[in-house]
């Protein structure tokens, strides 16, 4: 039924896909397809979190390794990236149903964001404990993290830069990394 309902979005678009069609294509009636999902809202909701697991599990997988904490907040930040830039790309209109849950505060959007915060954080603290950052206070590495990282990291501002080359993009998103890296390292901020 996802697969439908993603297919649904891609060719009619959040607003004109109904689960009456949906459930038409897969062979069922529409109070079945409000057995699984309570309203079109909650199955949207299920699309957008579907297409997010794998780049959460990527980026726990990148936290809990064995690399020193600096490359795997480099490796964290670009896969966010890569992963928003692909969907935009890709699919624009499931892409789209993230920057709507995000606007309207909805629970995969908060979810999402607070995974990824947590996995950034562990690393955050985790370089800290060991010295390989020399900026102590997490809150702060995190509020520079996050602010460096904004216009390539949130679903709205890479939306923004839809129009700019990916591989543009992406080389300038590594010069910030870098810049933000060498900060939490040297803890002068």
């Amino acid at each position: 039924m996802l697969e439908i309902a993603r297919a649904h979005v891609r060719k009619f678009g959040p607003a004109r896909t109904t689960v009456v069609g949906i459930a038409r294509d897969a062979g069922m009636t529409h109070a079945n397809v409000y057995r699984y999902f309570p309203s079109k809202e909650a199955l949207f909701e299920e699309l957008t979190a579907s297409w997010l697991r794998p780049l959460e599990t990527r980026l726990r997988e990148a936290a809990e390794g064995a690399d020193p904490a600096y490359d795997k907040l480099e490796r964290m930040l670009l896969a966010i990236h890569r992963a928003y830039r692909q969907e935009l790309d890709s699919d624009p209109l499931l892409f789209e149903l993230l920057v709507e849950a995000l606007e309207k505060g909805k629970s995969s959007a908060r979810k999402h964001r607070a995974r990824v915060q947590a996995d950034l954080q562990r690393v955050v603290e985790e370089g800290a404990a060991s010295g390989a950052f020399a900026m102590n206070d997490r809150r702060r590495a995190l509020s520079l993290i996050f602010d460096a990282a904004h216009r390539f990291i949130h679903p709205l501002s890479v939306r923004l830069d839809a129009a700019t080359p990916a591989a543009a993009l992406e080389a300038r998103f590594e010069r910030i990394i870098a810049l933000a890296l060498r900060a939490l390292r040297s803890g002068r901020v």
